[in-house]
């Protein structure tokens, strides 16, 4: 997992509110352990025909819309069911970081430990930010984890909230097992220092 600090991203408006995760990647593709190729499976339902054909109307077969690496969801965006794929597909094509005035805690903390950062924002900014997304394509905010904030075009800067333990792996580009693993001389040492109590046959 690559650390996350400071990034500058186009976004991209899909405020559909209670997007759950169903919609974000289909039961269909749980079969599959491996993250590559999901993105392309990205919002599948929404996104494509029976055929398999792009629906040419849908925000992210959109021209002017590619290349965007901020979606702007709607409200209580990751309901349903839990899939560590629904985060994979958001990665996967492209995305660093999902924004919504409330996220679904399971897929929240899928999030965190796969490298997309949630960015809770107030009712306001989220109105501004799919205004700005549907008026210019273009548009651009930046991101710093360190300080927890979410800087506008208009510079203006709007923090956000983070778990301390989730902020330190992303920003070290760690798992929960990395984590552990950044240990191993603390916990070698704890082993060393606590004789094993139980018996082994």
């Amino acid at each position: 997992m690559e650390p996350i600090n400071t990034f500058s991203g186009k976004i991209v408006a899909l405020p559909i509110n209670d997007t759950d995760t169903d919609q974000i990647i289909p039961a269909r593709y749980l079969k599959v352990t491996d993250k590559a190729g999901l993105g392309a499976a990205l919002f599948s339902d929404w996104r494509y025909n029976a055929d398999g054909s792009p629906k040419a109307d849908f925000v992210l077969n959109q021209p002017q819309h590619q290349g965007a690496s901020v979606l702007i969801g709607g409200h209580n965006f990751g309901c349903g069911s839990s899939r560590e794929h629904a985060p994979w597909a958001l990665v996967g094509a492209g995305f660093q970081a999902v924004v919504s005035t409330y996220f679904a805690d399971i897929f929240r903390n899928n999030a965190l430990k796969n490298g997309l950062l949630p960015i809770q924002v107030d009712e306001e900014t989220h109105r501004q930010l799919i205004s700005l997304a549907e008026e210019d394509p273009n548009t651009a905010v930046s991101v710093n984890l360190e300080t927890q904030t979410i800087t506008l075009p208009d510079g203006r800067g709007v923090t956000f909230p983070i778990d301390g333990f989730s902020k330190h792996c992303l920003l070290n580009g760690v798992d929960q097992m990395g984590y552990l693993l950044m240990l191993e001389t603390e916990i070698s040492a704890y082993e060393a220092d606590h004789p094993q109590r139980v018996k082994t046959v």
